[in-house]
């Protein structure tokens, strides 16, 4: 765990230092860093940190990749690389560090092609992880419920489950009426048009969930995760209206410019931190490449367990033979079973916190290449149709481009669910189980 918070927050630290390279003080700043050997343009004219941001996410992103390559075919924290995800913190920090310094002395037209072709390719891909990640979670939570209530009987985790589904349904149509009020007056047709999109495929969704045939193929389909997948779909689009940029008088949040910087501030601090956390939890499921668990990648077998204590650690002949002899002890009923955990937790060399000495618990080339999306997106979003001529801070996503993104991304994500629930139907052989 300590792991994935070490990485997530360098990713935080690393998109708020590339949002901070949207202001003009930031170039001026790296530009006399550079003893003006650097001057931040693009095509000849000054470009607000579009490079900037480039680069630092670059950085961040070979290092990823680096350490992806590393770590391929890593199985458990026998083999020495595991080292390289869990441990050496000083010279990786130092390694980005020096990364990230590197970056400004490569010619800008690298970073233009790369951040208009590469990083947008990845930065849609992590948006589709995301949203496989949301299905998955909602299809999880749902099933946990009822397993609880099947096996228990339980009138608790039954009030949980109707209760949050009746929560997240009701604060879904909240949300639309309030987008329907403040974000969908006349002229606003865009807006119009997205909040009754989400609305219709919202009902639509959720009559399909609890259809008799969807009910038939799949038992445990039903409410609980259409109101999952609502309340987020709709909550992208409220947050797609809410920060589209306001020339068309449409977003009366923008012309409440009494708080406008700290309201940037807050939005943009919220916005890294929830990539942050997005990041780290889909790169440690593992469904992208159809994972079946946390615990499901790559558990080593009693053969290579026994293997790696004889053959691939020198001097471990005695401990081999005492763990033997506790074997032989607790077949004969002279010491319980948890006696060999014990001597595990206690070999010589191993910290008794080590919970990864049988099997990873996550594929550890798939958190680096996530990571390596993340910061794809992070790039695209903060440099999207940029607003060359505002002062101060930036906005972070204000721009028609974040928006629409918001807005298809929630198609994409019903599109997901609805398949989701139809795939039983029409193709019941590959959903046997």
């Amino acid at each position: 765990m300590a792991t994935r918070i070490a990485f997530a927050f360098i990713l935080l630290i690393n998109s708020i230092l590339s949002w901070l390279m949207l202001t003009p003080w930031a170039l001026k700043k790296l530009e006399h860093l550079t003893l003006d050997y650097m001057s931040i343009t693009c095509q000849g004219k000054q470009c607000y940190g579009w490079v900037a941001v480039q680069r630092v996410n670059f950085a961040l992103g070979l290092f990823h990749f680096i350490l992806a390559m590393l770590l391929l075919g890593v199985k458990s924290s026998r083999d020495g690389r595991a080292a390289l995800q869990n441990g050496f913190w000083g010279p990786k920090i130092i390694i980005w560090l020096g990364f990230v310094v590197m970056t400004f002395f490569v010619p800008e037209t690298f970073f233009q092609v790369w951040g208009s072709y590469f990083a947008l390719a990845g930065a849609m891909l992590f948006v589709l992880l995301g949203l496989i990640l949301l299905v998955d979670l909602a299809h999880t939570w749902a099933e946990y419920c009822l397993e609880k209530i099947e096996n228990y009987d339980s009138k608790g985790w039954r009030f949980l489950l109707i209760g949050s589904t009746l929560s997240m349904y009701t604060a879904s149509f909240a949300m639309t009426i309030v987008m329907y009020i403040f974000f969908a007056a006349g002229g606003c047709a865009m807006n119009q048009a997205a909040i009754t999109v989400n609305l219709i495929i919202l009902l639509i969704i959720s009559a399909i969930s609890v259809h008799p045939t969807v009910q038939e193929f799949n038992p445990q389909a039903g409410l609980a995760q259409s109101a999952m997948v609502a309340i987020y779909c709709t909550y992208l689009t409220m947050s797609a209206v809410s920060m589209e940029p306001d020339d068309k008088h449409c977003n009366p949040l923008i012309r409440a410019r009494g708080t406008r910087t700290v309201s940037i501030v807050i939005g943009a601090i919220v916005t890294m931190l929830t990539i942050a956390y997005t990041t780290t939890r889909a790169a440690t499921q593992g469904i992208a490449l159809g994972a079946k668990g946390t615990h499901a990648y790559s558990k080593l077998s009693d053969e290579e367990v026994e293997h790696g204590l004889v053959d691939q650690q020198p001097g471990n002949s005695r401990r081999e033979m005492r763990a033997e002899a506790l074997r032989a002890a607790v077949e004969a009923g002279s010491l319980p079973s948890n006696a060999l955990d014990d001597d595990d937790d206690s070999d010589d060399g191993h910290d008794a916190k080590d919970d990864e000495r049988s099997g990873t618990q996550y594929n550890y080339t798939l958190f680096h290449v996530i990571f390596l999306l993340a910061t794809m997106w992070v790039a695209t979003l903060l440099t999207q149709n940029i607003d060359t001529q505002a002062e101060g801070v930036a906005a972070v996503g204000r721009t028609y481009w974040a928006s629409w993104v918001k807005i298809v991304s929630a198609w994409v994500c019903y599109l997901i669910y609805a398949w989701s629930l139809i795939a039983p139907v029409v193709m019941p052989e590959r959903f046997e189980h």
